[in-house]
């Protein structure tokens, strides 16, 4: 379904209620995170409208599924009072997404400017911006080590990380496992992990399981990957006292994410279920409907892409924020590629 490119050695990604806010507040009664409370002197959540927000994602929702019911989260918490608008790639290639293919001043010009739209869409969540950077990338060639992965130098992060500094925008580390784990390449990022505003994306497109090489069949993760990734953010947030880190799980099937029910919550990590897939507009809402609302985790992104989503198919410009604030639930998280 994804538009896969092959340039040099890099694997190319093209990467898928009405309810009363005192109906969430009861669900929520036991959480740790408690509305009068606080951690370290830092203010204590509103929770009010915190469930004023999630009733308010959730779009009329009559169903049951949404909003999810959950403890509170951490004093910090990014979602649901912003609306993160990430632009997606990587440093070392043009063709992975937005992030990478433009200079850097047209990059952020161009981002400032989705930003800006979305913030006047829906001023109920003023969206912030993000740089989304795929540290490890999935590969047609075994490599050392036979993990058919690459990972890419620290000082590419470090970038990203300064560039971010000049926008006031969050930074994910997005990990592309190949056949290697998330054991395995998720430590190596603890450094950025550990900082406030670094936060982290898993694909399970390419999580190639049966040994498959990456590209040839979509991989996935089970709720135990999550579950460890989850696990490892929130002992980072305990130690060093950090907002609640976000975790984006890349979607465009239902096999890509296993055991949905038996995905762990926790107040220190916040997921984000995105929508991954490119196409026509009534294509990509089909698939949100499908694989991303029935199978409800905590929280729901979207994903646009400037390329694929217009001239591949014929469509003269990219879905909308009108267009993405009509879905149940709203997603929360829109990442352009």
């Amino acid at each position: 379904m994804k538009y896969v490119l092959f340039l040099s050695l890099i694997l190319v990604i093209a990467c898928n209620n009405d309810k009363s806010a005192s109906q969430a507040q009861s669900a929520n009664k036991d959480s740790a995170t408690a509305e009068g409370k606080s951690q370290a002197g830092k203010p204590a959540l509103d929770t009010a409208q915190y469930n004023s927000l999630m009733n308010y994602m959730s779009n009329g929702d009559t169903t049951g599924l949404w909003p999810v019911k959950h403890d509170y989260p951490r004093e910090g918490a990014i979602f649901p009072f912003k609306r993160i608008i990430a632009y997606y790639g990587n440093l070392y290639s043009k063709r992975m997404g937005i992030l990478g293919e433009l200079p850097k001043d047209s990059m952020f010009a161009r981002l400032k400017f989705e930003v800006d739209k979305w913030t006047k869409a829906d001023s109920l969540m003023p969206a912030i911006p993000a740089l989304h950077y795929i540290a490890v990338t999935a590969q047609m060639a075994p490599g050392k080590g036979g993990k058919y992965r690459l990972r890419m130098p620290f000082n590419q992060i470090d970038t990203i990380l300064n560039w971010a500094k000049e926008i006031d925008a969050l930074v994910f580390i997005d990990i592309q496992v190949g056949l290697s784990t998330l054991q395995e390449e998720v430590p190596e990022f603890e450094k950025y992990l550990s900082m406030p505003n670094v936060h982290f994306g898993i694909d399970p497109e390419f999580s190639m399981k049966g040994g498959n090489r990456p590209g040839t069949v979509i991989g996935s993760f089970d709720a135990a990957d999550i579950n460890y990734v989850t696990e490892y953010l929130s002992g980072l947030v305990k130690k060093h006292n950090l907002p609640p880190k976000i975790l984006i799980l890349h979607r465009f099937t239902q096999g890509m994410i296993t055991n949905y029910k038996q995905i762990k919550l926790s107040p220190e990590v916040q997921i984000v279920m995105d929508m991954d897939g490119w196409g026509e507009a009534p294509r990509k809402v089909n698939t949100y409907r499908q694989f991303i609302y029935p199978e409800p985790v905590q929280f729901t992104g979207f994903k646009i892409f400037y390329g694929n989503d217009t001239k591949r198919v014929g469509a003269t410009e990219v879905m909308q924020p009108a267009d993405l604030l009509k879905l149940t639930p709203r997603p929360v998280y829109i990442q352009y590629q």
